[in-house]
């Protein structure tokens, strides 16, 4: 048996020298507003694999109105999503990620990426696709207002 989810995050830029990006420290003339470390990526994919469990998205599991979760490393969320699944019976088929923005540029890091979320899903990186487009300069993220991604997860029966 399979599942399939999907998901999606958002974060404004604001004040900061970087942001975070698939577990990876990207250099950037902004930071991002967010009650964790704002890792868009990491977000979307949490939201996929709990998708595909049917156990609703991230604000469930990690309520953004709790304090301990204030500047809380993403990719402990996303070793919690690999949990419930492992726990389930599944493991990752492949996941495929695109961030969309004007800036950073995310090429030069996509391989950083998918390595750090490889090991945190306990999979082969070439079962971890990392990607980016723009928006043309349109909408939020084409004037550079914020930072999204979208991911989508296959789990398979383990």
């Amino acid at each position: 048996m399979m599942r399939i989810g999907q998901g999606f995050d958002v974060h404004a830029f604001g004040d900061g020298d970087h942001v975070m990006l698939g577990g990876v420290r990207v250099p950037h003339s902004r930071g991002v507003v967010a009650h964790s470390d704002g890792d868009v990526v990491i977000h979307a994919l949490c939201d996929a694999i709990f998708g595909a469990l049917a156990l609703g998205d991230i604000g469930r599991h990690f309520p953004p109105s709790q304090e301990r979760w204030r500047g809380a490393e993403s990719r402990l969320f996303l070793r919690h999503a690999y949990t419930l699944m492992r726990e389930r019976g599944y493991a990752i088929g492949n996941v495929d990620v695109t961030v969309i923005c004007e800036a950073p540029k995310v090429g030069p890091h996509a391989q950083a990426m998918r390595e750090r979320l490889a090991e945190d899903l306990h999979c082969e990186v070439d079962r971890v696709s990392v990607k980016a487009t723009t928006t043309e300069k349109l909408g939020f993220t084409g004037r550079g207002e914020g930072i999204a991604a979208q991911a989508c997860a296959l789990l398979v029966l383990a």
